[in-house]
This record gives structure tokens, C-alpha cells and sequence, in this order.
């Protein structure tokens, strides 16, 4: 009869290989519930950024609809101005003039005078949403909060006695009333007659 080899002894087995799992799996939950967080916050400044730009484009359009309203010869002396106007309708457009012509501070919504302009092709409803195409059950654009609004304030002679300033204030909003951009800009209208300015 054949003898078997001795079986070699087993050593005492201390659990290093189950701690070195265990501590593996915490590691890879960390950096896990890490990744999810750091996507969140991306997500979330990426759709501020969104709003913002949409807020921007919005007041930009305003201000650039003022200045080439201005450019179409409707430069001139201005009226005293109060309430809001739809500025969709060219013949509401006006300019502000006298002691409170220019806006106190334009961060200060709403305005006490103002012309509002819609345009083409933008999506306003108030207080704003996602537009969605319930055709397709997808998300098109989103509905601005407001409709962009425009203000335009004489400023008076230019220092070369030769053109007239405007200033010119735009407020848009984006996707939420939250969202809000005011920009300015100073236009120069040119006449055909100077005007001396140093003297009396």
C-alpha cells in the first residue's frame, strides 16, 4: 500500500486578504459618491451659464433695438416719459428728456419708464418655463420669464458740438425672473448743424 505525502500544514489565516477588500470598496464608493457630487455642480454651473447667456442676448437685443430705431432718424429732443410702452410698435418708441430722463439706478426693477420689445421668434411667458414639444414629448427652448425691455435717455450734446447722445438701457431676463441682465450703451446721433458750446 502506497503512502500518501503529508499534507502541508495550513497557516493560521488573519482576514488581511477581506480587510484589503473591504478597505478597496471603500475607497471605490468614495471616489463614486466624489464623481456624482462634482457632475452635479457641473450640471448646475452649466445651466446657470445658460441662463445668464440667455438673460444677456436678451438685453443686448433690447439696446440694439434702440440704436437702430435711433438710426432710423429718430433722433430728436424727447419727451417727458412715464409708465410702460410697447416698443413692438415703433410709433410707442420715444425718448425720455428733462430733470428725470436718465434712470435713477437701472439694477432697480421694475423701471418706472420703459419700453418693452419682443422679438421675433422668442418664446415669452410670464415667469418662465421649459418649452416643451408635446408632440414629440421633448424639450425644445425654454419661455423667457419677460419680454426684454429698453430705455432711452438723452444725454445732451456730444463735446464735439456736432452729435447727440443717447443712452441707452436694455433689461433681459432668461428662463426664470431670477435671471437678469442690464447693459448700457451711449449713442451718438450726428446732425447737420454744430452748436458752439463755449459760449453763451
Amino acid at each position: 500500500m502506497k503512502q500518501r505525502p503529508p499534507l502541508p500544514r495550513r497557516r493560521a489565516q488573519r482576514g488581511v486578504a477581506l480587510l484589503t477588500s473591504l478597505l478597496i470598496l471603500v475607497i471605490v464608493s468614495l471616489v463614486a459618491v466624489s464623481m456624482y457630487r462634482s457632475f452635479g455642480t457641473q450640471e448646475s454651473i452649466a445651466g446657470n451659464t445658460l441662463e445668464k447667456q440667455r438673460s444677456l442676448q436678451a438685453a443686448e437685443s433690447a439696446v440694439r433695438y434702440g440704436e437702430w430705431w435711433l438710426s432710423q432718424g429718430n433722433a430728436g429732443a424727447g419727451v417727458s416719459c412715464s409708465g410702460t410702452v410697447d416698443g413692438t410698435d415703433q410709433r410707442n418708441m420715444r425718448i425720455c428728456s428733462g430733470a428725470n430722463s436718465k434712470l435713477a439706478d437701472p439694477r432697480t426693477l421694475p423701471w418706472s419708464s420703459s419700453i418693452t420689445y419682443k422679438p421675433p421668434q422668442m418664446p415669452v411667458l410670464a415667469g418662465g418655463s421649459i418649452n416643451t414639444d408635446s408632440t414629440k414629448g421633448t424639450v425644445s427652448d425654454v419661455n423667457y420669464a419677460q419680454k426684454p425691455a429698453l430705455h432711452i435717455a438723452l444725454l445732451g450734446y456730444g463735446p464735439d458740438g456736432k452729435s447727440v447722445l443717447y443712452q441707452v438701457t436694455g433689461v433681459g431676463y432668461g428662463g426664470r425672473l431670477s435671471t437678469v441682465s442690464v447693459v448700457q450703451s451711449v449713442y451718438a446721433a450726428y446732425t447737420s448743424t454744430t452748436k458752439d458750446l463755449s459760449g453763451p
